[in-house]
């Protein structure tokens, strides 16, 4: 895990390096993130997460599994 503090003088910047991190990482990871934010909305809505998110996740696991891009 990157340590690194950085310090910004821009919003575009920040914006622009966080879009740079994300690029830089497998989809399955950037699906991993997108699923635990989806689980923590639902959390604060008080809502259960709907299956068909899991089953989703489940399909792209096993495309990156098999090389699918």
């Amino acid at each position: 895990m990157d340590k690194t503090i950085r310090k910004y003088t821009d919003f575009n910047e920040i914006k622009a390096d966080e879009y740079r991190y994300w690029q830089s990482r497998p989809a399955h990871e950037r699906m991993d993130a997108v699923e635990e934010m989806i689980q923590a909305a639902y959390a604060l809505k008080g809502w259960e997460l709907e299956p068909d998110v899991q089953d989703y996740k489940d399909l792209l696991s096993a495309f990156h599994a098999r090389g699918v891009r």
